[in-house]
């Protein structure tokens, strides 16, 4: 009798631990794509483990949805993602599949820089203060999830004062979700944005020293990134990632790498760089590598600091050797 007792108390222990909160062993938390699962998974060690959907070097992009992903959104307790914009894949199974969850777009965190997209695929002429949109509070065009997806760049978190306002936003939907370990989200939530500052001053200082330097991208995914720091993309390639560009902007991206002295094309790894190799062939350019998801890094909440901290790399590199 004391074994039968004994079981069924582990048995309702497990099933309680199922159905109160998040569970240590199968967290209920799903996150979209690397950046952000690495934000989460920084603010909930010692709690549990999100899942990821878009692994290794998926692009959301271009992403089919997989039989297991669908069963994690249906047994989601909480999912995490950009909004339908960055990830289109998800803009129907969120709302069928994750029915059950809560769902928390970070792009509607109050408090986030907002910059709308380059619409041309020229920019030297673009970026003016007057581009920003509502950086101390939710626009009207990320309010209302249609209009976001026509007017705002959405790779909000390639700013890391983007990632820290995120952080917040994390922290408090978890701690809502499982009010038992609030006091875990809370101080991982203090200690990610210590290093979210520490990796500001550091990118500064190491990017310092290209500021201004003119470059060309694959496709307009880094202005975050290059607002934050200073930095000086005058083109991208193509406005889509999954659309291909014309030969007559192939010309125009060649005539530019003459007139603006742009030495440095930036492909993608989720994108092959065979047509860069077009562009640049016969120019004094060089190909390397930006990338805004974490292509080849390990999941997990080291994830954001190694991608913000190699692109910086990538740019000083490519951008130094050319000066």
């Amino acid at each position: 009798m004391a074994y039968i007792r004994t079981a069924l108390l582990i048995i309702s222990v497990a099933y309680a631990l199922g159905f109160s909160g998040i569970a240590k062993a199968e967290s209920g938390v799903v996150v979209s794509i690397k950046p952000i699962h690495s934000l989460v998974a920084a603010i909930m060690q010692g709690a549990g483990a999100p899942r990821l959907i878009v692994r290794g070097g998926g692009s959301p992009h271009v992403y089919t949805l997989k039989p297991s992903d669908a069963d994690a959104l249906e047994q989601a307790k909480l999912i995490f993602w950009v909004g339908e914009t960055m990830e289109p894949f998800l803009k129907g199974p969120i709302k069928t599949l994750g029915k059950s969850a809560t769902i928390i777009a970070l792009a509607d965190a109050d408090g986030l820089v907002r910059w709308q997209f380059r619409e041309s695929r020229s920019w030297q002429d673009h970026d003016r203060d007057d581009d920003i949109v509502a950086s101390a509070h939710k626009s009207e065009a990320t309010h209302k999830h249609g209009r976001a997806g026509r007017d705002i760049d959405m790779h909000l978190w390639l700013d890391p004062q983007n990632a820290k306002i995120m952080a917040s936003e994390i922290v408090r939907a978890l701690a809502k979700v499982d009010p038992t370990r609030a006091t875990v989200y809370e101080a991982n939530g203090r200690a990610l944005k210590a290093k979210l500052n520490t990796l500001i001053q550091d990118l500064r200082r190491e990017l310092d020293v290209v500021k201004g330097k003119p470059f060309i991208v694959f496709h307009d995914a880094f202005q975050y990134f290059e607002k934050r720091f200073g930095l000086h993309a005058v083109s991208a390639v193509t406005l889509s990632p999954d659309r291909q560009p014309g030969a007559a902007q192939i010309t125009k991206i060649r005539r530019q790498l003459a007139n603006l002295g742009a030495t440095c094309v930036f492909a993608e790894p989720q994108f092959l760089p065979r047509l860069l190799n077009v562009v640049i062939e016969g120019t004094r350019a060089n190909v390397a590598i930006l990338d805004p998801l974490g292509a080849g890094l390990k999941d997990g909440p080291d994830l954001y600091f190694k991608l913000m901290r190699r692109n910086a790399k990538a740019l000083k590199d490519c951008l130094a050797k050319s000066s």
